[in-house]
């Protein structure tokens, strides 16, 4: 038979193993209350405005350039300043020129000798013809299909910036934080008992 210090040492034991027990049993049991915990890091956005892109291309459309100050691509502004304004620079300045030789050529079939490209002497009299009927007419065709080509060159630049408005304002509201997301993580691993740390990335089709 055992004696009673062996009895009691065996109890003892018995008690202690069951204290550890129930500690571990527990510390788990309020692991397992504790829920995963998500720190998202996901910048917030401000609300897409689905009237912006038309917004910004009728700005432009009224004055080019204002669409672009819209969506505050203020570096852009003078590109289009200057691309609209050589355009119309070299419009006027063809079309000014058509119309010198076109206004010439017409008083000379009326009859009239005293344009500018013909050379008179006191008396009104031509002693040089500096340019001739035909170069008049030549001159003329020269001059509008510059005009003509600049006056589209200079729709082309204004369709561009109007476009290009309407283009960056879509762009600006473009915002992934639904499909696409990064952000660290505190989990309880049931299996070991530990705590696992990490990254998580969610991406979404």
């Amino acid at each position: 038979m055992l004696n009673k210090s062996t009895v009691v040492s065996l109890l003892a034991l018995l008690l202690c193993f069951s204290a550890v027990a129930q500690d571990k049993k527990e510390k788990r049991r309020q692991k397992k209350i504790a829920k995963e915990i998500v720190v998202d890091s996901v910048i917030k956005r401000d609300p897409i405005n689905p009237l912006s892109p038309a917004k910004a291309a009728f700005y432009s459309a009224v004055f080019p350039g204002l669409g672009q100050i819209y969506n505050k691509k203020y570096w852009k502004v003078p590109i289009v300043w200057g691309a609209m304004g050589t355009g119309i620079y070299f419009y006027t300045t063809n079309n000014k020129q058509f119309n010198r030789y076109r206004d010439a050529y017409k008083r000379r079939l009326a009859g009239f000798a005293d344009d500018e490209f013909l050379q008179l002497d006191p008396n009104g009299n031509v002693t040089q013809e500096r340019v001739t009927t035909d170069g008049l007419l030549r001159a003329q065709e020269f001059f509008r299909k510059n005009r003509d080509v600049s006056l589209l060159v200079t729709i082309g630049i204004y369709a561009l910036n109007v476009i290009d408005a309407n283009v960056d304002a879509h762009l600006l509201q473009y915002n992934v934080d639904e499909n696409l997301s990064l952000a660290p993580h505190y989990k309880f691993n049931e299996l070991d008992g530990r705590s696992d740390t990490g990254l998580t990335l969610t991406f979404r089709f």
